[in-house]
């Protein structure tokens, strides 16, 4: 089965990161997050996928020489102009000659959705387009669909207030679709769920299908974060990253990095990095190459490949980005984000701070 992910996005939410790395590029416990997006489809039947590109497209071109990952063959659909959902996926799988089934799934969502059965009640309903749908405990910020019995979709309602909500459940952003649904898309850009999507609940042809499985968009800070976490807390049931043995209960590593100092579970730490006597690293995913100085504390955090912590620093419920260098003595806290490249001098308190 052929699948279209969509990775066109700016990644405005997840700014700095995204200033130097597509949102998609960046990892969750050291493995990017289109790996993880291919690996999934991998295990259900997938084995070919068109990633559907807009910005900065030459960081995937360059990540898969071999335009292959996670088991899956690529291709590419660079967009010549910002064609929204609708108009991506026609795009993409247009020019890859789709003529069956396919898959189409949005490239910043991490999920344990089951594909397999996704597909299975798509074919055995007869319909044009099925969604998968996850439940929200607030769906206000949300569109929300109405189906019937049959999980025939009856309406979608965007953003209803909790009080006037049909259900919790919401658009996951995983879709299985007909070949025909492309004449359905116009050239140029549109919004599958806001145009297409309507069209096919007017003809009776698009069905929806709940899963209680995890489901998380990482577009921003708070669930990018919170993904790793939920890994590290086993959440999900597997180990962080895909390699990774434990040194202790629940402290993984990957490679050969070099503890002098205190790793407190649940942690993951990359391949040569280095956490210095004296630093300490609670609950944190530290990347490959990353340096803890000594006296420096990390704490239910994530520092990307190359970032350092110098003496004496305190990162807290933050997210150090590549090659960013935390000064001695400084505390992050609150969510601080500190973009790639990016240098934070000695001695600051920076509370829910972006710096890029």
């Amino acid at each position: 089965m052929m699948a279209v992910v969509l990775v066109g996005g700016l990644g405005t939410r997840l700014q700095p990161l995204t200033i130097t790395t597509p949102k998609q590029m960046l990892p969750v416990a050291e493995v990017s997050v289109i790996e993880r997006v291919l690996a999934h489809l991998a295990a259900h039947g997938v084995t070919e996928a068109v990633l559907s590109l807009g910005y900065q497209p030459d960081a995937f071109l360059t990540a898969f020489p071999d335009d292959r990952a996670a088991g899956v063959a690529l291709s590419y659909a660079i967009d010549p102009e910002p064609l929204d959902t609708a108009g991506a996926v026609g795009f993409a799988a247009k020019g890859a000659g789709v003529e069956s089934t396919f898959v189409v799934v949005n490239g910043d969502v991490l999920t344990d959705h089951d594909l397999t059965t996704l597909v299975e009640f798509h074919r055995t309903h007869g319909a044009e387009g099925t969604i998968a749908l996850t439940r929200v405990d607030d769906p206000s910020a949300y569109g929300v669909v109405a189906t019937d019995e049959r999980g025939k979709v009856e309406a979608f309602v965007e953003k209803p207030s909790p009080e006037t909500a049909p259900s919790n459940f919401i658009n996951a952003g995983i879709y299985v679709l007909e070949p025909a649904v492309l004449d359905r898309i116009p050239a140029g850009p549109s919004s599958i769920e806001r145009k297409v999507f309507p069209a096919m609940v007017r003809g009776g042809s698009l069905y929806a299908l709940a899963s209680p499985a995890y489901w998380i968009d990482v577009g921003t800070p708070v669930t990018y974060l919170k993904a790793q976490l939920d890994l590290l807390d086993g959440l999900r049931g597997e180990t962080p990253a895909p390699g990774a043995e434990q040194r202790a209960a629940q402290v993984w590593t990957l490679g050969s990095p070099v503890v002098d100092g205190e790793v407190l579970p649940p942690s993951l730490v990359g391949d040569a990095a280095y956490v210095a006597a004296r630093g300490r690293v609670e609950r944190s995913v530290v990347g490959a190459g990353v340096r803890v100085e000594g006296d420096a504390v990390v704490r239910d955090s994530v520092l990307l490949p190359g970032a350092v912590i110098r003496g004496g620093a305190v990162v807290e419920h933050s997210i150090v980005g590549e090659r960013a260098v935390v000064g001695a003595g400084t505390r992050l806290s609150d969510l601080t984000v500190v973009g790639g490249g990016a240098v934070v001098d000695a001695d600051q308190q920076l509370v829910g701070a972006r710096l890029g």
